[in-house]
C-alpha cells in the first residue's frame, strides 16, 4: 500500500496582552480542552497540535515560517477567541504556505445570561475577532477555508476533516510522480497538456519511458515471484476460467502477475505514485496490462489510461484525499436512455479500480480487440452506489479548467453475461439532460477520476489553493 508521513495540523488561537495574563491564561486552558477534545472525538483524520497564543506580529510571524518548514505539518487552524488584531497578522500570513483554515467558533455554547458581564464578553468576543481576522484573510486575497459553528459540533468536525484530506491532498501534490509508458493515444485532443506548468501550477512531475524500459524488469522476474503472487490472487479473488482449460487460463493470469511485480518494482525505484500505458505502445509485452494495473490501483498507485497523464496524477490526488477509499479512474463508455431510467455506463478495456468494487471481484480472461496481444487476464465486478463527485481536468492552451460533476452512482440491476469488464453506473446532477449537456458544454473529457468518498466543496477548495479554474455542475 502506497503511505503518506505522518501529517499534523498547528492550532492557532488568536489574543492580545491587552486583556491582562489572567485572561491569557484562561485562553489557554480554553484552548488545550478544545485541542484534546478534538483529538479524542475520533472524527479527525490527523491530529491537532496546539502552538503558543498568537499575541504578537513576532510571535505569529514564527510560527507561520516553521509551519513553512516542517514537512509534516499540512495545515494550520486559527480560533479568535477574542479580538486579535489583524495587522499583527498580515506578515505571517503572508509567508504562509501552506493551507489554513479559519474555525469561526467560541468555547461555549451558549450565552450565559445570567451571569454575562463585560469580563465575559471581553475574553469571549469570537464573533468580534472573526471579522478583524477574515478582513485580513480576504485583503491578502488568501484561499483559507472557513468553518462556522460550535467546535463539539460533530458536523463540525466533520467539515475540520474534510478539509485536512484536502490540504494534506495540496501538500502532497507536490510529490506526485506519473511515469508514462508510452506517448498519449494518436491523435486524442483531451488527454493532451502542457507538463511544464502542470509541474508549475500543481506540482506534478510527469516523466516518459520507452516501453521496452519497462519489459527489461518484467522479464526479469522471477518464476517462483509469480507462482507466490498467482497464490494471493487465490486467497483474494473467484477464478472464472470461462472457456479456457485451468492450464491455460493460468498462464494468462500469470502473464499479468508477471507485469504486477515489475509495474510495481519500476515505479517503487524511480519514486513514481501514478502511471499511465497506452493499447498503441506494447512493443515487447505480452498482454495489455490489465489485472496488474487494477492491483497497483487498488494500492493507491493513480492510473488512467492511453498516455492519459492528467488523469492520472488528478487519480492519485484523490486517492490521498479519499485515504484510498472508493476512488478511482474511470470512463464514459455508453448510455441508458430508457424514460426515468437514465444514466452512463462507465468501466474501461480493463483497468477498473477494484476499490469501487460492490463485491468479490472475480479474475476473468477475455479476448481484447485492441492492442494486438494475448487475452490479457483482468478483474470483473459491478461498482457501489452512493453520492459521488466526478472530475476531469483539460488544457484549454492558455489555461486548465477542472470540470466538476455531482453524480448518483448505483449497483447494477441488469446481468451483464458478456461484458468482460467491470462496470460502475451512475446519473449525472442535476438530471442526466442538464448534467451531459453542460459537461460536454464545459468540455469535460471522457476519463474521469470518480469518488464515491469526497464531494465536491473539497474538490473547488483543492481548486482554489492551486488558482485553477472550475466548473461545477450539481
Amino acid at each position: 500500500m502506497l503511505e503518506i508521513g505522518k501529517k499534523e495540523f498547528w492550532f492557532v488561537v488568536g489574543s492580545q496582552h491587552l486583556y491582562g495574563e489572567e485572561a491569557l491564561q484562561e485562553v489557554r486552558d480554553h484552548a488545550e480542552e478544545m485541542v484534546k477534545s478534538l483529538n479524542d472525538s475520533s472524527k479527525l483524520p490527523y491530529p491537532v497540535v496546539l502552538q503558543e497564543l498568537a499575541v504578537t506580529a513576532d510571535t505569529i510571524t514564527k510560527i507561520m515560517k516553521e509551519v513553512n518548514y516542517r514537512d509534516e505539518v499540512a495545515g494550520v487552524i486559527t480560533w479568535m477567541h477574542t479580538f486579535s488584531p489583524a495587522k499583527m497578522w498580515i506578515r505571517g500570513t503572508k509567508l504562509l504556505q501552506k493551507p489554513l483554515l479559519h474555525l469561526a467558533t467560541q468555547y461555549n455554547e451558549q450565552i450565559p445570561w445570567e451571569t454575562i458581564d463585560m469580563d465575559f464578553m471581553n475574553l469571549n468576543q469570537a464573533a468580534h475577532g472573526d471579522r478583524e481576522y477574515g478582513f485580513i484573510n480576504a485583503r491578502l486575497k488568501k484561499q483559507n477555508k472557513i468553518v462556522v459553528g460550535y467546535w463539539k459540533n460533530e458536523a463540525i468536525q466533520k467539515e475540520i476533516a474534510a478539509w485536512m484530506d484536502v490540504a494534506v491532498g495540496y501538500n502532497e501534490s507536490f510529490q506526485i510522480k506519473v511515469a508514462r509508458f508510452g506517448d498519449n493515444m494518436r491523435n486524442v485532443g483531451v488527454t493532451e497538456g502542457d507538463k511544464v506548468e502542470a509541474q508549475i501550477q500543481f506540482g506534478w512531475t510527469v516523466d516518459y519511458f520507452g516501453i521496452g524500459d519497462l519489459v527489461q524488469v518484467v522479464d526479469a522476474v522471477t518464476d517462483e515471484e509469480v507462482d507466490a503472487l498467482f497464490e494471493e490472487y487465490s486467497q483474494l479473488y473467484d477464478f472464472d476460467y470461462g472457456d479456457y482449460d485451468k492450464e491455460e487460463w493460468a498462464r494468462h493470469v500469470k502473464a499479468q502477475a508477471k507485469q504486477e511485480i515489475g509495474l510495481r518494482r519500476f515505479l517503487e525505484a524511480g519514486g513514481y505514485t501514478a502511471f499511465t500505458t497506452n493499447f498503441e505502445d506494447l512493443y515487447g509485452m505480452q498482454q495489455l496490462p490489465g489485472l496488474a494495473v487494477q492491483r497497483l490501483m487498488a494500492e493507491g498507485y493513480g492510473f488512467a489510461g492511453e498516455g492519459d497523464w492528467k488523469t492520472a496524477a488528478i487519480d492519485r490526488l484523490m486517492k490521498i484525499m479519499a485515504h484510498n477509499k472508493a476512488t478511482g479512474f474511470m470512463e464514459d463508455y455508453t448510455y441508458e436512455l430508457t424514460p426515468g431510467k437514465e444514466a452512463i455506463l462507465q468501466s474501461h478495456m480493463m483497468e477498473v479500480d477494484p476499490v469501487l468494487a460492490a463485491s468479490k471481484p472475480k479474475i476473468v480472461v477475455s479476448p481484447l480487440s485492441m492492442g494486438d496481444r494475448e487475452d490479457p487476464a483482468r478483474l470483473v465486478f459491478d461498482g457501489q452506489g452512493g453520492e459521488g463527485v466526478v472530475v476531469s481536468m483539460a488544457d484549454f492552451g492558455t489555461h486548465y479548467k477542472l470540470l466538476i460533476n455531482e453524480v448518483d452512482a448505483f449497483e447494477p440491476t441488469e446481468e451483464a453475461p458478456k461484458l468482460p469488464v467491470a462496470r460502475v453506473m451512475w446519473t449525472p446532477k442535476p438530471n442526466f439532460h442538464d448534467g451531459v449537456k453542460q459537461w460536454i458544454e464545459t468540455g469535460g473529457g471522457h476519463h474521469t477520476v470518480v469518488s464515491l468518498v469526497l464531494n465536491s466543496d473539497q474538490i473547488e477548495t483543492w481548486a482554489k489553493l492551486v488558482g485553477l479554474e472550475y466548473v461545477t455542475i450539481k
